[in-house]
């Protein structure tokens, strides 16, 4: 059986890569450990999960800079001394929700290195990942973006590079494909920008796809689609 980026379903994504559940929320703990007074995996990975839930929640209904902690601490039931436990400030938050999606973007992109796939498989999968990531991880995604004007410049700067670097990818994959003779780009910087505006809106108006009956799947494919027009080389469907 075909498993991942062979196959290019949302299923075989989900089971290369566990981004939800209590693998994820255990490999957050792994990320954030060393910045927490709680040592007790098991106890932490439950209270971390309540922590990140709230503050997306909180996020979205009234902004993170108006969000204090203490209403973190009454949304999540744990006290004031219990957040201090994990988090030392907001700032630690977002520095944790910003690591996270880079760390896994980085991950997943990098991960097709290993894989010796043709430039336009390696495409589609950078696509159809990249789709399906913001899915998953809507609430980090929707996070990073909408907030990143009120992190410190340190942190922006991480935020601005995830996106640099993978529209790097994109560009040296668009050139490889000139030199192969399968594509043909004249403006290969903008076309970067372009795909990754289109795959951002998954995440950004997902409501409207809702509405309209759109699939993730399908989404990724109309992308695809249009970025092997735009190089001038359309792909059958399979």
């Amino acid at each position: 059986m075909a498993t991942w980026p062979q196959e290019m379903s949302m299923e075989a994504f989900r089971k290369k890569w566990i981004l939800e559940g209590e693998v994820f929320w255990q490999s957050v703990f792994e990320i954030h450990k060393d910045k927490m007074q709680i040592k007790n995996r098991k106890i932490a990975v439950v209270n971390l999960e309540k922590i990140f839930t709230a503050t997306f929640k909180l996020a979205n209904n009234k902004g993170f800079q108006a969000m204090s902690l203490r209403d973190l601490s009454k949304e999540t039931g744990i006290s004031m001394g219990g957040l201090y436990s994990y988090i030392g400030s907001k700032e630690d938050l977002a520095s944790v929700i910003e690591e996270v999606q880079r760390r896994y973007i980085d991950q997943v992109i990098g991960d097709l290195a290993e894989e010796s796939l043709p430039v336009i498989g390696c495409l589609q999968a950078m696509i159809y990942g990249g789709v399906y990531m913001m899915e998953i991880l809507s609430p980090w995604y929707y996070f990073c973006f909408m907030e990143l004007k009120g992190l410190p410049k340190e942190q922006q700067q991480f935020a601005l590079d995830v996106e640099l670097r993978f529209e790097s990818v994109l560009i040296d994959s668009f050139m490889t494909g000139v030199e192969e003779g399968q594509f043909q780009c004249k403006n290969p910087e903008l076309l970067a920008s372009q795909i990754t505006a289109q795959m951002q809106q998954w995440h950004l108006k997902y409501w409207k796809f809702r509405l309209q009956g759109v699939h993730t799947q399908e989404y990724a494919q109309f992308i695809f689609d249009n970025l092997m027009l735009c190089l001038g080389a359309p792909v059958e469907r399979d």
